[in-house]
């Protein structure tokens, strides 16, 4: 009995799931994140500056607009929570995964849109072409 609800619940988040990471859009977006994320991080440990470096800026580029979105709930909540750390990050990570979904659910729909038509062809008899 167990394991069904399992799989019930493994089917369900396949869904989201798939949206979030299952295409190539989606994968391509994910990864130039991580690639700045690596970037970022490796500036802001390795690489000294006379002032401040901006390269957090581009991880901000890439979460827009829902990163500002959650900065502005935030700041709706209080300011301490709003201008705490561990809030950036999950503002940040929660907005990438969402504009991620957001991407999926875009070529998912781009992909329903061109599928029928696409079978539609391919199903046809000879001697209806």
């Amino acid at each position: 009995m167990k394991s069904g609800r399992l799989n019930a619940l493994a089917r369900l988040a396949q869904g989201p799931a798939r949206l979030v990471y299952g295409n190539r859009a989606s994968q391509i977006y994910l990864a130039v994140v991580a690639a700045t994320a690596v970037f970022v991080a490796v500036d802001t440990l390795f690489v000294h500056h006379d002032d401040a470096s901006f390269a957090g800026v581009w991880l901000f580029f890439l979460a827009a607009p829902t990163v500002f979105l959650f900065f502005a709930g935030g700041s709706m909540v209080g300011e301490a929570f709003a201008s705490s750390s561990a809030f950036g990050y999950v503002a940040l990570i929660a907005s990438v995964l969402i504009q991620s979904a957001a991407i999926g659910a875009f070529v998912r729909l781009l992909s329903d849109r061109t599928g029928p038509a696409r079978t539609a062809r391919t199903t046809r008899t000879p001697r209806e072409a």
